[in-house]
């Protein structure tokens, strides 16, 4: 109740409304044991987590989706600069383009996480104080639209709609792109492609770059811990990078902008390497994760050679895997 009347003071909010929203959370133990710490020395790999997310099953719901949306899509490119296919892969890996948006309710899972997240994590203090500013986001956002705070549903984390959106990032980012004087990212696939374009021009998407560029290693030049030391983060022209014993094809060579060596482990077999760029990184902004943004980027690519051989062949109206 102390945490309810400092959001309601913040805020703006009353107290009492805040106070009775929160009132109705219930703990929930599943959002406590999914926030915890994955056992140390877990290996990773790319080749199992890519499985997860690029099938036919997701790639034959882009292509639908694509069918359907592809006047939003196009305009989300002409407006924001980023295009289908990195749009279609977001919404694919996070929902199956709305099939898997949460069970959750919203409440329950930010309540959970500001006041309960599991003390196991290393940062588990910053990790409370951030669900904490979501609840509060959520409580303003919900205020703000005339929406029952206790309706809305979503992941263990309180991200919800299509795309996922956690509270703050729909504040700030959702944008009503159908025109109908309400941004609905759970409805509105219109809402949705506008405000996941949105966001990556928020954080940077540079229209026309590559996201990522093959990459071979010179044993002989190769200084993998320099090469490693800033992770995703582009640090090296491509000069710079050839010359620590990355070497890269000619398209590469001529990247105007700065570029990081991305690791993605395979458990026991050999790791993969790509040079990313400055999109790469913007994609790792929506999930700070590599392996997640190479998902994002190859179910788009899947979904886009889909939709071309659909082309092909003649098919305009649906698509079977």
């Amino acid at each position: 109740m102390q945490a309810a009347d400092a959001i309601a003071q913040r805020s703006g909010l009353s107290a009492d409304w805040v106070r009775q929203a929160i009132g109705h959370a219930h703990l929930m133990p599943s959002v406590v044991r999914a926030m915890a710490p994955a056992p140390i020395g877990m290996p990773k790999n790319w080749a199992v987590y890519r499985s997860r997310f690029v099938d036919s099953i997701r790639t034959a719901a882009g292509v639908k989706f694509w069918l359907a949306h592809a006047d939003a899509l196009q305009r989300a490119q002409q407006e924001f600069g980023v295009p289908p296919e990195i749009i279609v892969g977001i919404i694919g890996v996070e929902t199956i383009y709305g099939q898997q948006i949460g069970t959750y309710r919203v409440m329950d899972a930010l309540t959970t996480l500001a006041s309960d997240f599991p003390q196991s994590h290393p940062r588990a203090k910053a990790r409370s104080a951030y669900f904490l500013s979501e609840l509060e986001a959520f409580l303003v956002l919900t205020e703000r639209t005339g929406t029952d705070p206790l309706a809305l549903r979503g992941s263990y984390a309180g991200a919800m709609g299509l795309p996922q959106f956690m509270p703050s990032s729909w504040s700030q980012y959702a944008v009503d792109f159908d025109g109908d004087g309400r941004i609905d990212l759970f409805n509105s696939a219109a809402d949705v492609i506008g405000s996941v374009a949105n966001y990556f021009k928020s954080y940077g998407w540079q229209s026309g770059m590559p996201t990522h560029y093959k990459v071979q290693f010179n044993p002989a030049k190769l200084d993998m811990t320099a090469l490693m030391a800033p992770d995703i983060l582009p640090t090296f022209s491509p000069a710079v990078m050839a010359d620590k014993g990355a070497e890269l094809d000619a398209d590469a060579l001529l990247h105007p902008g700065l570029l990081a060596l991305v690791e993605l482990q395979n458990g026991a077999a050999a790791a993969q390497y790509v040079a990313g760029t400055a999109n790469f990184y913007t994609i790792t902004r929506y999930n700070w994760s590599s392996y997640y943004a190479m998902a994002v980027i190859e179910l788009g690519q899947e979904v886009a050679a889909a939709m071309q051989a659909n082309r092909l062949g003649g098919q305009t109206k649906s698509y079977t895997p």
